[in-house]
């Protein structure tokens, strides 16, 4: 069985293309997964030796021992014939809150070793929704019994869900909210296990404006704008400031990335010398934010508040440079969903609606 941390070490190497397999070279290289503890990218790619089609960069990790598993002769389908196989298909794992969903769910699946099988993935970055579509079309082909994902994009990874749904494959959405409208063009419905975050948002934005000055000038770093979740965050500090009085002089996308959200806040302290405070959409942002307001020297003058509450910002917290987070549960999202999956598993007739999960504001005073 693979190391709790093979996700982390697998991130060392290149990404590994785990591309459209065939079903018969497949099966041997899974069952090694199961005997191995830690499998570095290069041996990986020797392991799918002469089974790629196409590349889509993407990491893999197993969970759980296999238990007699068997090709479906009827529609070429690796199955297993004990317990449930659970894919848990997740956007960045460069992003520390996809890694710490993974290992939130690796320990879940450990202590529930006995019940199912889990298979996670990730994408190269948060942009790559062809990945994202390869990895579903993968997990589809494998045969597994419950797909919970994080999608990329709120739109464009419908119409593959609808095709693992078409054949028996139990879909649990979290994290980034499917598109109501394209679940009811394409006639579907998928249960969305995850906070408000529009709610959490705005608990972040009305702490950050209790430290301001009325009329203060604000910035937002939105997310990917296709994305619910990018959205709803985005209308979350909004609500905030205007109910606050201060003045958003700017929001721009910096794609959930770091790196990306360091330039995106340099051009905008730029164009604004008197912005107060940036809302950054995910904590990845408030670092890149960060990164920028030092550079500028313009040190504890301009506040900035993020969303997701990983390791890196909750230091900033206690050091005093980011002011505010709000905490999902990254270490349990993924378990949300899963456990809803079982459950459908467990019995067909049962009825999957939206399932609302906690979501709360972290300070310098709350912090543990």
């Amino acid at each position: 069985m693979i190391n709790l941390h093979t996700t982390q070490l697998i991130l060392r190497y290149p990404f590994v293309s785990v591309p459209k397999l065939n079903v018969a070279c497949l099966r041997d290289s899974i069952l090694g997964f199961f005997r191995l503890a830690f499998i570095p990218a290069g041996l990986m790619m020797s392991l799918f030796c002469g089974c790629q089609q196409s590349e889509t960069p993407a990491t893999t990790t197993v969970a759980g021992e296999s238990s007699q598993s068997t090709e479906n002769e009827s529609n070429g389908k690796l199955a297993t014939t004990k317990k449930p196989l659970v894919a848990l298909v997740m956007k960045s794992l460069a992003n520390e809150f996809f890694v710490t969903m993974a290992e939130g769910a690796k320990a879940h699946q450990e202590k529930s070793a006995d019940k199912y099988e889990l298979l996670v993935n990730g994408i190269r970055d948060e942009t790559d929704l062809s990945g994202q579509v390869s990895l579903v079309e993968q997990m589809v082909s494998l045969g597994a019994d419950a797909i919970v994902i994080a999608p990329a994009d709120s739109k464009a990874l419908v119409p593959v869900l609808k095709k693992a749904r078409e054949q028996g494959i139990i879909v649990i959405n979290i994290d980034n909210k499917l598109d109501a409208d394209v679940l009811k063009s394409e006639n579907i419905t998928i249960p969305f296990v995850g906070p408000d975050n529009r709610a959490g948002a705005r608990a972040v934005g009305e702490h950050l404006a209790s430290q301001l000055g009325a009329g203060t000038e604000v910035v937002i770093l939105e997310g990917v704008t296709t994305s619910f979740n990018g959205q709803q965050r985005k209308l979350g500090f909004e609500d905030a400031m205007s109910a606050a009085g201060m003045k958003v002089v700017d929001s721009q996308s910096a794609q959930w990335e770091m790196s990306v959200a360091d330039q995106v806040t340099a051009s905008m302290l730029t164009s604004h010398s008197n912005v107060g405070a940036i809302l950054a959409c995910n904590d990845s942002m408030a670092l890149g934010a960060l990164a920028a307001t030092r550079a500028a020297g313009l040190g504890d003058k301009v506040r900035i508040v993020g969303f997701d509450n990983i390791q890196a910002v909750q230091q900033a917290i206690r050091d005093g440079q980011i002011l505010a987070t709000a905490d999902q549960h990254g270490d349990q999202l993924a378990v949300y969903g899963i456990e809803y999956a079982l459950k459908a598993i467990a019995d067909p007739s049962t009825s999957l609606e939206d399932k609302q999960t906690p979501v709360d504001l972290v300070t310098a005073g709350n912090l543990k």
